[in-house]
């Protein structure tokens, strides 16, 4: 395995260039391989999962869900608060930051970004609870792109850039967090579920999240201030195709469904609670919310 682990590391830092070194033993970020396993495990999950399921009855974990969205959104807001409070303190210029500044406020960012890496290995979960769920509907391409691509990019950016300009996206996005599980904590509750309104826009965050990472990320290329140029063209393009995919998915799931209700409307056959004039929707199924994160 050290072999293993040796050529990889030649291999990467030829392509890549040195490594920086302040992050030189910290949990996982050594070698890549046990990051590529977790996520290999992870995709083996997702496809064999569903099929061991399949003729099972679906687990309720209301209990273990509401544990679990809280526990992440506590830690997304403590990962937003140890960012902005790092930055907000510190000499960090908006448009562009090089990942050398105050060495105790790169610490402290490094440090953050370093449980922004982990928490992309814990949420995993969220895909598990849908297998266990039996919410298979909701394991679509962008779920798992999404969780399967954070944890290796976000390897590479601790190892390479772990400060500076790449701040931003992930403070954005624990904000964004702490919006998104604590609705769906909250929705683990029966008794509150039905005051939850607000899940349509947690999708336009995430892409107005989005929007604002590339405009971030294009302020350094145009006010270059020494952070790699390659790494701000990786993140836009990046940013880009979740940009293409998250606005597919609010097109999908809300704009379609839309459409459809005021269709039913004007032929005078307004859906009540799944049912068409006093009888089950047979040709109309239920509109199924998607989770996406």
């Amino acid at each position: 395995m050290e072999t293993v682990n040796h050529k990889f590391n030649t291999f990467i830092d030829s392509w890549l260039g040195p490594r920086d070194q302040r992050v030189r033993g910290w949990l996982l970020l050594d070698n890549y391989p046990p990051t590529f396993a977790l996520t290999v495990m992870y995709l083996l999950i997702v496809w064999l999962g569903p099929k061991y399921m399949k003729h099972r009855q679906p687990y309720s974990c209301r209990g273990p869900l509401l544990v679990y969205n809280l526990g992440i959104t506590l830690l997304s807001f403590y990962m937003f608060y140890e960012l902005v409070g790092a930055v907000w303190q510190s000499d960090y210029k908006f448009y562009c930051q090089n990942t050398y500044s105050s060495p105790e406020v790169d610490k402290k960012v490094i440090n953050a970004l370093w449980w922004y890496y982990f928490s992309k290995l814990i949420e995993f979960m969220d895909t598990f609870f849908f297998i266990l769920r039996k919410n298979n509907h909701q394991i679509t391409f962008l779920h798992v792109y999404h969780h399967a691509s954070m944890l290796n990019i976000w390897w590479f950016v601790l190892n390479w850039i772990p400060c500076g300009h790449s701040f931003f996206g992930a403070s954005l996005n624990c904000f964004v967090h702490v919006v998104m599980y604590s609705y769906y904590g909250l929705s683990a509750i029966p008794a509150v579920r039905p005051y939850l309104w607000w899940k349509r826009y947690i999708t336009q965050l995430q892409l107005i999240q989005f929007f604002s990472t590339v405009s971030h990320t294009t302020c350094a290329a145009i006010w270059p201030c020494g952070f790699p140029m390659g790494w701000l063209l990786f993140q836009i393009s990046y940013m880009v195709t979740l940009i293409i995919l998250f606005f597919n998915f609010y097109i999908q799931t809300y704009q379609k469904h839309s459409r459809s209700l005021q269709k039913d409307h004007r032929n005078g056959s307004p859906t009540r609670n799944g049912h068409v004039n006093g009888k089950p929707s047979v040709e109309q199924p239920a509109h199924k919310k998607l989770r996406v994160d």
